[in-house]
């Protein structure tokens, strides 16, 4: 029985280097910092697009949708996107 429950605890310390491995990879760190706060988004311009939100200890998901995407304000500027993939944002001239 003992056998078994060595290979339980290596089973764990796989999963575990496998996902700090994934975290590393797709070169989110901030994830596992307890003190970084962050914005990503998922699927940019897509209908499936979110934003993913951490915030010292939280984490929260948004799912963009028509209702959620709308608001009121004013216009600021124009978003870019290069052939390179690259964004680039300018901002209107506000009279000055």
């Amino acid at each position: 029985m003992s056998g078994v429950a060595n290979l339980f605890d290596a089973a764990m310390v796989f999963a575990v280097a496998l996902l700090v491995a994934l975290v590393v990879t797709y070169t989110v760190p901030e994830l596992l910092d307890p003190d970084a706060s962050m914005t990503m988004v998922k699927n940019p311009g897509q209908p499936n697009m979110q934003v993913i939100i951490k915030d010292k200890e939280s984490i929260k998901v948004l799912d963009m949708t028509e209702d959620s995407a709308g608001g009121e304000g004013t216009k600021m500027g124009t978003l870019y996107r290069l052939d390179t993939g690259a964004m680039i944002y300018v901002l209107d001239d506000q009279g000055g």
